[in-house]
């Protein structure tokens, strides 16, 4: 995952495009993780990055869901 992805490209990505960022960015950092607890890791701050990255774009998501969610009770009412 590139380092510093604006979050005007995140609002601009679609529901699977979030949920695949999601999955490669967990994925990322059970390797960083992985790889500091063997000293293997070079750059201790990705570990950091990632993890905010990754709340970033949890964020995102979440925030699309309660939009939907209330569309839909307008829409009701």
């Amino acid at each position: 995952m590139a380092k510093g992805i604006k979050n005007s490209e995140l609002v601009g990505k679609s529901e699977s495009e979030l949920s695949e960022l999601i999955k490669s960015t967990t994925n990322e950092l059970f390797t960083a993780r992985f790889e500091n607890h063997t000293n293997k890791l070079n750059d201790t701050a990705k570990i950091r990055t990632l993890r905010w990255q990754l709340a970033r774009i949890h964020t995102v998501a979440s925030q699309r869901r309660s939009e939907a969610k209330n569309a839909a009770k307008k829409g009701e009412g």
